[in-house]
């Protein structure tokens, strides 16, 4: 499921990097600024707040507590002795004061019962400031909160105080999540540019390595990016101009081998004209036929990464209707069920002979075969099947691999050395598409080209 919440480009893999880092720094910068708040808020309103709560208690229990008794005295005193507790119910308590007032009353030898708090949001409009002090006032509108703390004094009643307490944690909240926004917009904004930058060349190159045909190599990359990247794409560059010499080489070198071999080989040829049994001559011939053909399908296959036969828009249904009348002329029965007219862009030589391949096989192993083209909006299908022994369903991917000959269903006395699949496929495969061989119902095998139409 995480790995689905990752980006998987440069880009977002950075942005998401420093993302993260940034919501940890900030996480633990808050964890540090709230701390820092919570120690000056103890030291300076806390810690007063008991210790005057504890003196006023002092007071009562020396009696020298005194009562304000006119408005002035009122508005200047911060303590009253109520008979009950005037902190109606439902408000936030803080029981770390209660705590605190609980441990000075005790270690001040001081009797006390319960002990009430509440914390109530402070209307810059409430008719209390009118009657107070304007600088207390003021600082009380600031903290934005006041706390009002009532302690049961067995036998005298409820001594009662309300004190400014500031909203800490609230307004470092919002003061955290604005500097993370801003944060974000000032880091995050370069470095997506910067990655993008970044991310570019290595698309290109990506985009060039995909692309690589040893045919036609191509412009190289150009090279652009930081210099870790212009290295990988020199390197790209280095390495498809050594492919394509190294190919250019191979080519050259099958050329003089092919002419080699087949100069000898045209040579027996003739001198066998001269062997005066014809059963032994024949034999010869055939010999030499199944070399020819043999360092023929060597050879195609050798040069199939690099086809000098350029891709055209081909009918592939009267590609195939020729190849089927070809076979027919030699008096093989195969049958050819016409499809509609498709036309593709293919190499039409090369995907002549994937089809021949295939129905020499069936000729070869089920004495004639069936072909069928059909379609639809994705894909072409040419089927070949036959009524032959089939192959093993063990034995359906092996008979890919070139060399490959099954016994006894398949062996020397039907001719070939175990290419012409391999070819067949690496045609196909070249022309984007691919084979598949399943054995039939009632015996035979199927033998299916499958085209991307483009």
């Amino acid at each position: 499921m995480l790995r689905r919440l990752v980006p998987r480009s440069l880009t977002g893999q950075i942005a998401l990097l420093v993302a993260v880092a940034l919501f940890v720094a900030q996480a633990i910068n808050f964890a540090l600024l709230l701390r820092e708040r919570r120690a000056y808020r103890f030291s300076q309103v806390t810690a007063p707040a008991i210790t005057r709560v504890v003196d006023a208690a002092e007071r009562i229990r020396d009696g020298r507590f005194r009562e304000p008794q006119d408005g002035r005295d009122k508005a200047k005193s911060r303590f009253r002795l109520r008979p009950t507790n005037p902190i109606e119910p439902g408000l936030e308590p803080r029981l770390d004061v209660e705590e605190g007032i609980r441990q000075a009353m005790r270690e001040s030898n001081l009797p006390v019962g319960r002990i009430v708090t509440g914390l109530r949001p402070i209307s810059p409009t409430d008719p209390r400031f009118a009657r107070m002090n304007a600088l207390r006032a003021e600082r009380i509108k600031r903290m934005g909160a006041e706390l009002s703390v009532a302690v049961e004094i067995p036998g005298k009643g409820w001594l009662t105080m309300t004190t400014g307490w500031p909203r800490t944690e609230r307004s470092l909240i919002w003061q955290l999540i604005a500097q993370t926004l801003i944060l974000y917009a000032v880091v995050l904004i370069p470095v997506l540019w910067i990655g993008h930058r970044v991310a570019r060349p290595l698309r290109k190159l990506a985009a060039a390595a995909r692309d690589f045909k040893p045919s036609d190599p191509g412009e190289p990359v150009e090279e652009r990016g930081p210099g870790d990247v212009r290295a990988v794409i020199a390197a790209y560059n280095t390495l498809s101009r050594r492919v394509t010499a190294m190919l250019d080489e191979k080519d050259q070198m099958l050329g003089a081998i092919g002419h080699d071999l087949r100069t000898p080989l045209a040579a027996l040829r003739v001198r066998i004209e001269s062997v005066e049994d014809d059963e032994d001559r024949e034999r010869m011939a055939d010999t030499i036929d199944e070399m020819n053909r043999t360092l023929e399908d060597i050879l195609s296959l050798a040069r199939l990464g690099r086809p000098s036969e350029p891709p055209t828009e081909t009918d592939l249904s009267a590609l195939i209707d020729a190849v089927v009348d070809d076979f027919r002329d030699l008096g093989h029965p195969v049958e050819y069920q016409d499809g509609q007219r498709l036309i593709l862009h293919l190499r039409p030589a090369l995907m002549r002979r994937a089809v021949r391949n295939l129905i020499e096989n069936a000729v070869k192993y089920g004495g004639g075969g069936e072909v069928l083209l059909s379609s639809d909006k994705d894909a072409v299908r040419i089927e070949v099947a036959d009524r032959g022994p089939g192959i093993p369903p063990d034995q359906l991917g092996a008979v890919f691999d070139p060399f490959t000959r099954l016994d006894p269903s398949r062996n020397r006395t039907t001719g070939g050395v175990g290419l012409g699949l391999t070819l067949a496929r690496a045609i196909v495969r070249e022309a984007g598409g691919d084979i598949a061989l399943a054995n039939r119902d009632g015996g035979g095998l199927s033998a299916t080209i499958t085209l991307p139409r483009r």
